[in-house]
């Protein structure tokens, strides 16, 4: 059995320890940082938290704050508790406000245009020493603007008495960011053939969708369109607009052609027995009067005997 000496391995451990503490600190700042999202509306107040508050025993003369979109654009700045005047935060004048305690950065009201990450950083004044940087954190702000009812409408391009052919147009405007279509025929998802149409990845959008179907029975369908959490529905019932009777099919050549030799043999049959029957029943007639009369005139003949027995006793 081979022993380790005591001191290596508790060294290993040690550094073990170290990098396992250091990665954790990473990720517990990392998911600090992604933690910081908020949400608005066009044409709300919205406040963008900051990462440090100045305690109740100091003031904001004491710090340099700013607030900054993108890194190089400045929304709003203090140095020693005085507002400081950008150049290219004009955008934000009349719209912009900072709390002086929890340094807060209010803005109203919301536009799409102020959609995207903000940072906060606060530095700390000494008398004698360079500023010390207390706190540097990103906050991400996603502005929605409201979608507007979906359209549905539906249009006929083929019709039949067994089904109706439709295109089905579904249409919204006006809202941010860019939205997805969804729908469903008689709650069965459908895909739609969608477009969207905008100025630039900050301005409104305007998205319409088309779909062709074959309706053979009324039917019901929504189309939905879905935007950075929030939805809006339409649902519109389709009608199969022509329930026509099926045309009486004509009869064709071999069935009029049998039908018209049997009416033939059957006027033949009729003309042949008209003819055929008076005959009989002429000639029986006559051979039942000719025997009647011959033995009407038998009767009528004197009898020969009675005339013999006479002659016969007269001698």
């Amino acid at each position: 059995m081979v022993c380790l000496p005591a001191a290596p391995l508790a060294l290993v451990l040690r550094r073990w320890l170290g990098i396992g503490l250091f990665v954790l600190l990473c990720l517990s700042l990392g998911y600090a940082q992604e933690k910081k999202v908020v949400k608005s509306k066009v044409g709300e107040k919205v406040g963008l938290p900051c990462c440090h508050e100045i305690p109740s025993s100091e003031s904001l003369q004491n710090y340099r704050v700013y607030w900054q979109k993108n890194i190089t654009e400045v929304v709003l700045a203090y140095a020693a508790g005085k507002r400081i005047s950008q150049p290219n935060s004009v955008r934000y004048e009349n719209r912009t406000e900072m709390d002086p305690r929890n340094l807060t950065l209010w803005i109203s009201p919301m536009e799409i245009l102020d959609n995207g990450p903000y940072r906060c950083v606060v530095q700390y004044l000494r008398l004698s020493q360079n500023p010390m940087v207390v706190c540097d954190e990103p906050v991400n702000l996603f502005v929605t603007a409201d979608f507007s009812e979906p359209n549905l409408t539906a249009e006929v391009s083929a019709d039949s008495c067994e089904s109706t052919e439709l295109v089905v147009m579904c249409s919204s405007y006006g809202g941010f960011p860019k939205p997805k279509l969804s729908g469903a025929l008689n709650n069965m998802s459908v895909v739609w053939n969608a477009s969207w149409v905008t100025e630039s990845n900050l301005s409104p959008y305007n998205i319409t969708g088309k779909l062709s179907l074959n309706v053979t029975q009324d039917v019901n369908i929504t189309c939905s369109v879905e935007y950075n959490g929030f939805t809006k529905s339409t649902s519109l019932l389709l009608k199969k607009t022509n329930d026509c009777v099926l045309p009486t099919v004509a009869p064709s050549y071999s069935v009029i052609t049998a039908s018209s030799i049997i009416i033939v043999i059957f006027l033949l049959a009729i003309s042949l027995a008209a003819r055929y029957l008076p005959r009989h029943v002429c000639s029986h007639c006559h051979k039942h009067q000719d025997s009647v009369e011959q033995d009407v005139k038998e009767g009528t003949k004197p009898p020969v005997s009675c005339k013999l027995t006479s002659e016969t006793s007269f001698v």
